[in-house]
């Protein structure tokens, strides 16, 4: 391991044969590190546990965490927003428009009585809930939520409950959806897609960092804050995970779901990179690259993997190289699941130059940022009808912590 000279050590097979696993010395060195970085590794790890407990874990938990303080505007939301009771929010707050629709219910811009300040309400059917036993998924989305302190994170001010329904009151980000300006544009030029990305790796540095794993990626879940910044939205997949633990459940959008989990191999943070590199390919053609008559067609493109793939001509060299990094079929040899992490994403050629602290810090001029009239301006959502259909009361009591 220390130099490259040839083991000169018999193995002697035995008589009812073997299986030989091989690993070549470069994917070796990229995947776990060479002889002297693992050397020095545990050298520090031996005399880190010689430190005192709770310093070490005060120390991990900064440099980890990298959490972002609430600003006082955000906290003064929160203030405000306490005091509402916790059933229905429309004493509180009136509709101003529909800015999403879905089978769990709806997203309401909604305004604060008397002042100009406007949220995205999700209004969550508990019936609907409890039919698709989602009930676990919606209390881990609040709870992830309300933890979160990430600029590149949709914040969570309140929830609320009812007879009916459970609340989220968010952030509202006005900008409206990736997906729909992907799908009036056609595609991204390189420097927009990278700037997409940039934000999206971010969140997951964060989220990552933070043991969550996110695995609903996708351009209808990227939201556009007034400043022309990409924030994360729809955590009902997300999931808290321990290092080196794996999760089963089926989950995400079949255009962006990994092979691990369609084969059901169980699956960790590597399935969030593998998305990361369909986004890529999506915001630079106008599609992902999977994508079938039905869902198993596309698990069966999937499957069949991207290494022999012909990209698009619009796709030049170093984006190409980094897709197809990113969806390495082996979730050990992903780019952002070797050993430095979601720093060789960072490095990878196609960021050279990138402003990656400018963005970190929000200076970095957006390419998407768009022209808002005020707090209610909800030009860049599509129009829906009014919700007329009352779901049955739902009376379990599982959001009694709601």
């Amino acid at each position: 391991m220390k130099c490259d000279d040839v083991r000169s050590a018999n193995i002697i097979a035995d008589e009812d044969g073997v299986e030989c696993l091989v690993i070549d010395r470069e994917t070796f060195d990229q995947t776990v590190g060479t002889f002297n970085e693992l050397q020095k590794y545990l050298q520090g790890y031996v005399a880190t546990l010689d430190r005192d407990d709770k310093k070490r874990h005060a120390r991990r938990s900064l440099s980890r965490h990298q959490s972002h303080p609430l600003s006082p505007d955000v906290i003064q939301l929160k203030e405000m927003v306490s005091t509402f009771p916790t059933s229905t929010p429309f004493d509180q707050l009136e509709v101003v428009a529909t800015l999403g629709v879905g089978g769990f219910g709806r997203v309401e811009l909604v305004k604060l009585q008397g002042k100009d300040v406007t949220f995205a309400l999700k209004v969550i059917k508990k019936k609907h809930v409890v039919d698709n036993r989602q009930q676990e998924h919606i209390h881990s989305e609040r709870k992830i939520l309300a933890e979160a302190r990430s600029p590149f994170v949709v914040k969570l001010y309140r929830t609320f409950k009812d007879d009916k329904y459970v609340y989220m009151l968010l952030e509202a980000c006005l900008g409206g959806e990736i997906w729909s300006l992907l799908r009036d544009r056609g595609s991204f030029d390189e420097t927009t897609a990278k700037f997409c990305v940039g934000c999206v790796t971010e969140a997951f540095d964060y989220l990552h960092r933070k043991g969550v794993l996110y695995r609903d990626l996708k351009p209808e879940n990227l939201m556009l804050d007034t400043e022309g910044y990409i924030k994360l939205v729809d955590f009902g997949f997300a999931k808290k995970i321990r290092c080196g633990q794996k999760t089963w459940t089926f989950c995400g959008t079949p255009e962006y779901v990994a092979p691990e989990i369609i084969l059901n191999k169980g699956h960790n943070f590597s399935v969030d990179f593998w998305s990361l590199g369909i986004l890529v390919f999506e915001l630079l053609t106008g599609s992902p690259p999977f994508s079938g008559s039905d869902q198993m067609m596309t698990y069966t493109f999937i499957l069949k993997g991207i290494e022999k793939m012909d990209f698009p001509k619009k796709i030049t060299k170093r984006p190409d190289d980094l897709i197809r990094k990113l969806c390495r079929r082996n979730p050990s040899e992903r780019l952002g699941n070797l050993k430095n992490g979601i720093t060789d994403i960072k490095k990878h050629r196609w960021f050279n130059g990138f402003n990656w602290e400018g963005l970190k810090v929000r200076t970095l001029p957006s390419p998407l940022k768009r022209e808002l009239s005020g707090p209610t301006d909800h030009s860049y959502f599509d129009i829906y009808p009014p919700d007329e259909d009352s779901p049955p009361d739902e009376l379990s009591g599982w959001d009694i912590d709601f």
